[in-house]
């Protein structure tokens, strides 16, 4: 028999879902990580109210992003990516000169109203930037295109490198190897580029800053200086193993709320979320984050030219990697980097970033149907 109100009810979503571009589903899953967010990050800050407005205020400004570029007609963010990539540049030498300098490091541009890292931009910027490049040009690469497209990722790398800000500037080259990637580099060249890549190990090791080479050195053997380098993993690491199976109860953490984890409102906030939900809490987390990067890999593999493909597949790739080197930072199993845990951790700039990538995404599925019609 028909249902009349299932019946509206489903008609009254296509509508909204046709008048706000939006994927329904990738929302729902993006819903469900922030609301997540909110929980532990509460518990993180201590039940700080100021803490918490912020962080909604960022949110909705995320979402705000997120739904005007949902209704951007894809074609027109591929004609924008080459000025988007310049500008973006342009703003990493402003900082080179006249950044904000904040515990050491040159990233912040201080516009007066607000503040901002030009890098987390970058994230954006050079995935886009790849695809116009590629979208124009038959595929598989050929090795001068690749050269071309090695020159567009180093300029802004080196640049972040420089601010420093290492973990930035590897998250950056491996949005951009993505869309390498993607494109269908031939398995010969990838081969190549990786042994060249490992070769020059010992070289980035020389450049690498003092800091630096004791992150490396700390992750090997966190227990050579456990008050000091090794502080943040070991108590991360403690963390995490006590939650056990089920957690020791939400507000309950001892390691968070007795101060004893450093950072845990930031990039260490996994620990916190592991510590009080346990092993089956971050089972769900771990859920709702694959079920949001499977549905940007559907939209990438619906999408209805070059452009679209590689944009979607690098976009979902990269939140993937987030995800990855944060948790695997965390858990003792990469070097501390500063990466931030994605719709999860307190950070404005980082937020509104990753919000404006799935804007980029609804607007090449729901533009897609609309083509199709």
């Amino acid at each position: 028999m028909y249902d009349a109100t299932a019946g509206q009810e489903g008609t009254a979503g296509r509508l909204l879902q046709r008048l706000l571009h939006l994927d329904l589903m990738l929302a729902a899953g993006l819903l469900l990580v922030l609301a997540l967010g909110f929980v532990v990050l509460y518990s993180a800050s201590g039940g700080n109210p100021d803490m918490l407005y912020r962080q909604g205020v960022r949110a909705a400004l995320g979402l705000t992003v997120m739904l005007v570029l949902a209704r951007f007609p894809h074609p027109h963010l591929c004609q924008g990516s080459p000025w988007i990539y310049f500008l973006v540049v342009l703003s990493l030498l402003v900082v080179m000169f006249f950044g904000q300098v904040s515990n050491g490091a040159q990233r912040w541009l201080d516009l007066g109203l607000f503040r901002f890292q030009p890098s987390e931009l970058m994230k954006l910027a050079m995935p886009m930037m790849l695809a116009w490049y590629f979208s124009e040009r038959p595929l598989p690469p050929r090795p001068r295109e690749l050269a071309v497209a090695g020159v567009i990722m180093a300029v802004p790398v080196v640049l972040i490198a420089r601010q420093p800000d290492l973990g930035t500037a590897l998250l950056v080259a491996g949005s951009g190897l993505v869309v390498i990637f993607l494109a269908g580099i031939r398995w010969r060249i990838l081969m190549g580029l990786a042994a060249a890549g490992l070769a020059m190990v010992p070289l980035l090791w020389h450049f690498m800053r003092d800091y630096q080479r004791q992150r490396v050195l700390t992750l090997l053997n966190p227990e050579s200086d456990p008050l000091g380098a090794g502080y943040h993993i070991i108590q991360s690491k403690i963390a995490i193993g006590s939650g056990g199976l089920y957690g020791k109860g939400w507000l309950n953490g001892t390691q968070s709320q007795l101060e004893f984890l450093p950072e845990r409102s930031t990039d260490f906030i996994f620990a916190v979320f592991a510590e009080e939900f346990g092993l089956f809490g971050v089972l769900v987390l771990l859920a709702l984050y694959l079920f949001v990067i499977l549905r940007g890999l559907v939209i990438a593999a619906r999408a209805q030219d070059t452009y679209a493909r590689l944009l979607a597949g690098s976009l979902s790739c990269t939140f993937f990697i987030y995800v990855f080197v944060n948790m695997g930072m965390v858990s003792g199993l990469l070097p501390v980097v500063g990466v931030p845990l994605p719709l999860v951790s307190y950070g404005g700039t980082s937020m509104v970033t990753l919000m404006a990538a799935f804007g980029m995404l609804m607007s090449i599925q729901s533009h897609r149907r609309l083509l199709a019609r």
